[in-house]
């Protein structure tokens, strides 16, 4: 059977979110519980730990809860009648006392699960409709109508984290002439860098189209400062299999445990990837070849090229003589 159109394909995120499919993620129950058990996933993966000890038991409480497969693929579109939505409500968890950015949040539904979480939030992202749907459903959170491509509008230092659900690869796509990947990726993480305190993770859960897509999202956050890797949740499944970019701002706090992906067999390599380290050895073996027959710097030889420039250009150069280049002694 042939491959259903991914969304990026078929129109920008503000033409594609439009009304109708705005309609879809308020009222589709499947929908609405896959995308929550994925914002849910994010959550744990931003492994807070509540200031108070009433929300930490909460906290612990809901993370005990079994963690089934899902198996949906962003784009499908789905009946109402696919999913029993029997399950009863959790009550919300006491406050936390975090501020988490919601990037990309849509019609509420990832900020829903950070307030079950007990975290305040605020979401941004480009579809009005989207926005609207969330307003209606009166959301805890504040929403701002937002192109994250072209920056985020927030104070330095403002969030204790960030959840990202199926948005950050809109950010590859160039839907406007003006409009380049590699820059507004560059952009993006940038200024995401600078609204997060220092040490705040970040947790976006992805659909990379190609590994070169991911090279492309992972390289722009690495060059803004962050650091971390990728968690792939049920590896060996093909619809089940969720990628989650798991990211510090800044270093990770000493003592630091990679989180297992689910799924995964025990003691398997490759769930969690350091693409700081894979990016920073790529780093030093192009460094290496362009430094191959580079003279070092203030040697006698580096001397006496840059007094040739200088001569070429016309400027009074002292003769070169057999001190020209030779160290200095220390001083006594």
């Amino acid at each position: 059977s042939m491959s259903r159109q991914r969304p990026e394909h078929a129109a920008p995120p503000d033409i594609y979110y439009n009304a109708e499919v705005a309609e879809k993620y308020a009222s589709n129950t499947r929908m609405i519980a896959i995308q929550t058990r994925m914002s849910e996933r994010a959550i744990e993966l931003l492994n807070l730990t509540p200031q108070n000890p009433e929300a930490a038991a909460a906290e612990e409480a809901r993370r005990a809860r079994a963690e089934a497969p899902v198996e949906y693929e962003e784009g499908d579109d789905v009946d109402d009648e696919e999913m029993d939505d029997s399950s009863d409500e959790e009550p919300a968890a006491p406050p936390s006392g975090y501020l988490i950015l919601d990037i990309g949040c849509g019609s509420g539904l990832s900020g829903g699960a950070l307030s079950q979480a007990g975290h305040s939030w605020i979401g941004v992202d480009i579809s009005s409709s989207m926005l609207e749907v969330a307003v209606k459903r009166e959301t805890e959170g504040g929403v701002v109508l937002q192109d994250v491509g072209a920056g985020l509008p927030f104070r330095p230092g403002t969030f204790d984290g960030a959840i990202s659900i199926s948005a950050i690869q809109w950010l590859c796509n160039e839907d406007k002439s003006s409009h380049n990947a590699v820059r507004r990726l560059s952009v993006f993480f940038q200024s995401l860098f600078n609204c997060m305190k220092r040490h705040a993770r970040v947790v976006f859960q992805l659909y990379p189209e190609t590994p070169q897509q991911m090279e492309l999202i992972t390289a722009a956050a690495v060059k803004a400062g962050f650091t971390g890797g990728l968690v792939v949740d049920y590896p060996h499944s093909t619809k089940a299999k969720k990628f989650f970019l798991t990211l510090f701002a800044g270093p990770p706090p000493p003592n630091y445990k990679a989180p297992k992906a689910l799924g995964a067999a025990e003691g398997e390599s490759g769930t969690f990837v350091d693409q700081r380290e894979n990016l920073s050895h790529g780093k030093k073996r192009k460094q290496k070849g362009k430094d191959a027959h580079r003279v070092p710097i203030k040697s006698k030889e580096w001397v006496l090229h840059k007094k040739d420039r200088q001569r070429q250009l016309g400027k009074d150069v002292r003769p070169d003589s057999k001190y020209t280049g030779r160290r200095r002694k220390r001083a006594f």
